[in-house]
């Protein structure tokens, strides 16, 4: 089966017998056209089914209308939520997205850098797959020295020069850890699942919470690290209950490793009511299935707006100093 040929200005300027200039000027400029030629050009181009090429249009004007998104999990719930907000906040300003999921991969992430200046997007939303200090990606140098504008969403890059949006990820620890002692004020044994080790994330999330713990000697922290997915919580909290009864407590530190340890749980028998648990960020659909596991939620609508509009403030002044927009969470069915 041939493949169907593009429609170019050209064809439509053959079938009106007019200069492609003229066709163009209606497509791009139809105040400049009489009426009447507009109306033909307009036409015609309807029967021939023509769709512009935005990226074409884009290079001839130096200028695109085309958001580039990096994510490292398109499957959190989190983020999903987030790239929705995205959409739509530069929908409102006549911007589309270019959605890139890394899928965790530091290789993927570099080729989706170079793929988004490519296509010279107007800027780059990016969420990448490391946040530890040590984690410095060849790409950066090209970005920070670049014309494009970068503001980075939820993780972070140390040291670099671009605006961010970021949870309070220590004011989270430290309200998921006065909840649990609320919950269970004679708590004892803490089953705490969380990011990468060296994740600024998870160290600021630990430190909130043993900052409330401190007062608590009493509670014995046991501490285990996986990554931001399902499995390796899973994996942890059947490894804890083969050897220990259940805790009288669990953290999670966001959705998926929350969901891994329920799992765990119910392999178990272990049911959830028996126990006190407290997640950060809300459970998708949780309610709907009776199981309204408290959490300490940020909005990420709120945070995937901000990054729009953060990347907006760049392109109007590119040398406007680095901005910062900080989503602080709130406790949930609690």
């Amino acid at each position: 089966m041939n493949k169907k040929k593009s429609v170019t200005i050209s064809d439509i300027a053959k079938r009106v017998n007019m200069t492609t200039i003229t066709v163009s000027r209606a497509l791009n400029k139809p105040d400049q056209v009489k009426p009447a030629t507009l109306a033909r050009i307009l036409e015609v181009a309807r029967e021939l089914d023509y769709v512009p090429n935005a990226f074409a249009r884009g290079l001839k004007r130096s200028e695109s209308l085309i958001i580039g998104v990096i994510t490292a999990s398109v499957d959190n719930p989190f983020y999903s939520e987030m790239i929705k907000a995205i959409s739509r906040e530069a929908k409102k300003y006549g911007y589309t997205i270019m959605l890139v999921d890394t899928d965790e991969l530091e290789e993927l992430e570099s080729k989706a850098v170079d793929t988004l200046l490519g296509y010279r997007v107007a800027g780059i939303i990016l969420s990448p797959v490391s946040d530890e200090p040590s984690y410095q990606p060849d790409y950066l140098e090209r970005l920070s020295n670049g014309k494009t504008p970068v503001v980075l969403l939820d993780r972070t890059i140390h040291d670099s020069p671009f605006s961010r949006v970021v949870l309070d990820n220590y004011h989270s620890g430290i309200e998921a850890a006065q909840y649990l002692l609320r919950q269970n004020p004679a708590l004892k044994r803490l089953l705490v699942l969380t990011g990468p080790q060296h994740s600024r994330i998870t160290e600021e999330r630990l430190k909130g919470l043993r900052v409330v713990l401190a007062e608590h000697p009493q509670v014995q922290v046991e501490v285990f690290a996986g990554d931001y997915t399902l499995e390796p919580s899973y994996q942890s909290t059947l490894a804890y209950l083969a050897e220990h009864s259940a805790p009288d407590a669990i953290m999670g530190f966001n959705q998926l490793i929350t969901l891994g340890a329920l799992k765990a749980l119910r392999v178990h028998g272990i049911p959830h009511e028996s126990l006190t648990i407290c997640g950060i960020d809300r459970l998708p659909f949780a309610d709907i299935f009776g199981v309204p596991i408290a959490c300490v939620a940020h909005d990420a609508s709120l945070a995937g707006s901000s990054a729009v509009r953060l990347l907006l403030d760049r392109l109007e002044d590119p040398h406007k100093p680095r901005d910062k927009v900080v989503i602080a969470g709130k406790l949930e069915n609690g």
